[in-house]
């Protein structure tokens, strides 16, 4: 599109937009888990399974209350200053990995050589150039996620490329930095809200990626993020698992802004959260036009470049003077309210604060689905997700009411205590007066935005039951600008020698086409190769597979993975020499999970167990017994017969080998049919 151009398209079929025509830009910022330890301490990087039902009683607990300070220029970045408005203290469970440094009692360590070495691979295989000298950076954090306030993060390499099905997609910037703390609960209090973080991941080192914003339409950002997972596990050396990427999508309209999308996990939704996000901004567009006409402001421009600082300020100026902070305490309305979840609030001591809002009555919508079944956007989702960064549940407002227990009269009597007019809406909130009072300030300031193009802002995808409600996103706090970051004096500089880069191009990964090659030079099938390539397991196959037949070591490997691999292949050796019978292998490998175990320990093991091979000479006179014996049976059944007398046969030579004990009966019925 060119500036001038209205934006087209209907807000209810996201599907049908056109990105190329709305002036559509995207890019991506992945973040990898190494498989490494700590970054900074030295520490395991083990996860623990642990929820807040099953935190150990015996893990220590510290509390914090963190408050954000000004950057290396003298600001107090955006995002910490509305962070630090929200009334909330954090406590961090110890885990056995967690240490001083994670306490934030004792200074940082240099980077971790190996998360440096798979970090610089990564930078090679996209074409990126290093910088020639490391500085970590201070990130201001104050969402209770790192016990400093800030998270520690250094650029390595810029200017890279990445190879798409669509095209290049370039790579501004690749960094090493710090993963933070899990969320394991939020608890509401009289004074404010009080988090719980387990400190298990804190310190864990990720690759950060971030693209250029060349991705093309949603369907070109899903081949982008698969793209970029392909280039990190050819190192064979990060995590894998739920959580161990994520992806960020940062994406606008001409008519919109800038917004970055946390908590897209599942690369199959990120077209549906791009569609939905671009329809949003759409809406919101045509929404402050409405606005401005009703109260005859200049309208908004179709593009953002086009947005004029003085028109924006005057029309700030006439918005505030139209919706001014007017709050009030409406609970005597409610005080014989039939509304469970109000009443019940109310008498745990919480008021029902009211806030007018002059002119938005319909504006503010009502829960509609579109033609795909996610909901429509709306200013009144926008205001309740702004009032829960408060730490409240939500709001009532308007156009939503009566609902909820709520009656028409109880709508009435706040109308009336307000002094609304006709076309004037109100928001209601149930809290303590203070936390009530900070929502309600928080959904003016996002009402008075409604006639201004959208704010820059980091949103994350809705989730429900572990997964996505429907691709939509509610807001989690300003976009964090420059002031964020400064240097971070605990961690010296670190060169890049150029004779260090020319080690590590000389020291690439194998591609994918070079790891299928390899493999097709066994005796394995394709599915077996395909699943090796997947699973990440082609370089422990053949490690390990010489003297081992290939079709039986993929197998053993695919279907026990989780084992230590020496040990699946020494279980494997002995069956091939005659020590182990082929029913037993898999109860051995249950015997020893999870452990290492020499091949001498493996070989006394099934030796104390008899779990060796029946004499196959005593075996073939076993079957030739059973087959005479039964004779009329297998006559009337003929090749039939096999089934039911594997299972007999199997009984009277324990220990005997499946796949020979079928051998020897298929030979023994035939005989005795001719």
């Amino acid at each position: 599109m060119t500036m001038a151009d209205e934006p087209q398209g209907e807000v209810h079929r996201s599907s049908a937009l056109d990105p190329e025509q709305l002036g559509f830009m995207c890019g991506l910022e992945v973040h990898q888990q190494l498989a490494t330890g700590k970054l900074h301490s030295r520490q395991s990087g083990e996860l623990y399974d642990i929820t807040v039902d099953t935190l150990p009683e015996d893990w220590p607990r510290f509390e914090r209350r963190l408050r954000a300070s000004r950057g290396e220029g003298g600001a107090v970045d955006v995002a910490a200053r509305f962070e630090s408005k929200r009334n909330r203290t954090f406590v961090y469970a110890q885990s056995p990995n967690a240490g001083l440094i994670e306490l934030d009692e004792q200074p940082p360590l240099a980077l971790d050589e190996e998360a440096l070495d798979i970090t610089l691979t990564v930078a090679a295989l996209l074409k990126s150039k290093p910088v020639s000298l490391i500085q970590t950076m201070r990130k201001t954090v104050v969402d209770g996620s790192n016990t400093s306030g800030f998270q520690r993060t250094s650029l390595i390499a810029t200017d890279g490329v990445l190879e798409t099905e669509e095209g290049t997609v370039g790579v501004d910037v690749v960094c090493l930095e710090e993963d933070s703390a899990r969320k394991l609960d939020t608890v509401s209090t009289a004074h404010g809200q009080q988090v719980l973080y387990n400190l298990d991941r804190l310190g864990l080192p990720l690759i950060e990626i971030a693209t250029s914003p060349d991705v093309l339409s949603p369907d070109h950002a899903k081949s982008t993020a698969k793209a970029l997972g392909r280039v990190l596990r050819q190192t064979r050396r990060v995590r894998r698992g739920l959580g161990s990427i994520r992806q960020d999508l940062n994406v606008s309209i001409g008519a919109g802004d800038r917004v970055e999308i946390k908590g897209c996990q599942d690369l199959s939704w990120i077209p549906q959260i791009i569609r939905l996000e671009m329809a949003r901004q759409l809406h919101f567009y045509r929404l402050a036009n409405d606005l401005r006409s009703a109260l005859n402001l200049p309208p908004l421009p179709p593009h953002r470049d086009l947005d004029e600082a003085t028109v924006e300020h005057e029309v700030a100026q006439a918005v505030s003077q139209h919706l001014p902070l007017s709050l009030h305490d409406v609970s005597s309305a409610f005080s014989g309210t039939s509304s469970g979840m109000v009443a019940e609030s109310m008498a745990s001591g919480s008021v029902m604060m009211a806030l007018p809002l002059k002119g938005l009555l319909g504006k503010l919508g009502k829960n509609m689905p579109d033609e795909d079944g996610a909901q429509l956007p709306r200013l009144g989702r926008e205001l309740a997700g702004a009032a829960k960064l408060a730490g409240v549940k939500g709001i009532f407002h308007a156009d939503e009411l009566p609902a909820y227990g709520i009656t028409s009269e109880e709508v009435d009597a706040v109308r009336s205590e307000l002094a609304l007019g006709q076309d004037d809406a109100f928001v209601l909130c149930c809290a303590p007066d203070w936390q009530a009072t900070l929502a309600l300030e928080a959904v003016l300031e996002r009402a008075r935005m409604a006639w201004h193009r959208i704010p820059q802002e980091v949103r994350n995808v809705v989730v429900k039951k572990g997964a996505p409600e429907d691709g939509t996103t509610a807001p989690m706090r300003p976009l964090p600008g420059r002031s964020r970051m400064y240097p971070e004096t605990d961690v010296p500089p670190q060169p890049l020698s150029g004779e260090d880069w020319q080690t590590v191009l000389e020291t690439l990964p194998m591609s994918d086409q070079e790891r299928t090659e390899r493999l097709a030079s066994y005796d394995i099938s394709t599915d077996q190769s395909d699943q090796l390539l997947a699973r990440e397991l082609d370089d422990v196959f053949c490690e390990r597979v010489e003297g081992l037949p290939a079709k039986a070591w993929a197998a053993l490997l695919l279907n026990h993975d989780e084992e230590h691999p020496e040990t699946l292949a020494g279980i494997l050796a002995l069956r091939e020499s005659g020590h182990l019978a082929r029913d037993h292998v898999d109860g051995v490998v249950e015997a020893h999970q999870g452990r290492h175990v020499t091949p001498e320990e493996l070989k006394a093991y099934c030796e104390k167990h008899d779990l060796a091979p029946a004499d196959i000479g005593g075996l073939e006179d076993v079957i030739n017994a059973i087959v005479a014996e039964r004779l009329e049976f297998v006559k009337e059944r003929g090749m039939g017969a096999m089934g039911p007398l594997m299972g007999v046969v199997m009984q009277a030579a324990g220990g005997a080998d499946g796949k020979e004990v079928s051998a020897l009966l298929r030979a023994a019925i035939q005989a005795a049919l001719e």
